[in-house]
């Protein structure tokens, strides 16, 4: 069977309003960080008139993915329009995002090799995943709670998952800074000692992101010397050009969604390389 191609129109480029209910906890305080910050809670299409309780998608850099007008560089993910397209055609289960946003200390708070990176971590899993279950009707297991970066917010997501398997069970990490403290995150893989059967991870980097190809086809090797399989519980995406950007991020964020969150296995092989092209 063919893939089958996935095309979102040109008015997704605009600076329109965003698609979805969303709900804000503005200054949202952390006891382990001492830092307070915006969370952004966006809600499946069905949940304001459904009694059902759904997954929950934990995404870094909130600020960046749904408004142009907060995004780093002016483009947001999209994660609103690309994540109700999928749902209304039926490709994807629904599932809550809830967007964290950075702080200043960014650097260090998505890195776990730092003190601020294993405090930001606790802060998610011990004071943030308790406020959304508590709050929202949030499916809690590790097989129904995913978490999902790009670049440092990559790496963290991936140690996220290592050091918290018990509650990630899912995993997307797009341009991967695999790099930092000379690439120790291949030491901290050797000390999992999880079923790789009860995780699912999606790495990818842009072509163009030279300084990152090597680090990332490394993991990838390394994930499958390990037990992961590709196509099964492993999804290692190397995207053609492209910089490392929001623009970049955006176009392919269909891609570890399908993966994550397809309604079967075979609808998510016939999707694997399909293109949200927001221009066509």
């Amino acid at each position: 069977m063919r893939s089958k191609k996935i095309y979102i129109t040109k008015d997704i480029e605009g600076s329109g309003p965003i698609v979805g209910d969303i709900e804000y906890q503005h200054e949202f305080y952390s006891v382990n960080l001492k830092n307070e910050r915006d969370i952004i809670i966006w809600l499946p299409p069905s949940y304001n008139s459904s009694f059902k309780k759904y997954p929950v998608l934990y995404m870094h850099d909130g600020q960046n993915l749904f408004n142009p007008q907060t995004s780093f560089i002016g483009h947001d993910w999209k994660a609103d329009e690309v994540t109700t397209y999928l749902i209304k055609n039926n490709l994807i289960e629904e599932f809550i995002i809830v967007g964290i946003n950075n702080t200043a200390e960014r650097i260090e708070e998505y890195n776990y090799f730092t003190g601020k990176g294993k405090l930001y971590s606790l802060f998610l899993v011990s004071e943030l995943k308790n406020f959304i279950d508590e709050n929202y009707r949030t499916i809690t297991g590790p097989e129904n709670t995913a978490v999902m970066g790009s670049s440092m917010g990559g790496l963290i997501s991936f140690q996220m998952l290592l050091n918290y398997p018990h509650i990630f069970g899912k995993a997307a990490c797009m341009s991967n800074s695999f790099w930092v403290n000379k690439g120790e995150i291949f030491r901290s893989l050797a000390k999992y000692d999880s079923n790789p059967s009860d995780h699912k991870i999606y790495n990818d980097y842009e072509t163009a992101e030279n300084e990152l190809i090597r680090d990332n086809r490394k993991m990838c090797r390394a994930l499958k010397s390990i037990g992961f399989e590709t196509g099964k519980n492993l999804y290692c995406h190397f995207a053609k050009g492209g910089v490392h950007s929001e623009m970049d991020w955006s176009r392919r964020l269909h891609l570890p969604l399908l993966f994550l969150f397809g309604k079967d296995e075979k609808l998510r092989a016939d999707n694997r390389k399909t293109e949200i092209d927001p221009s066509s």
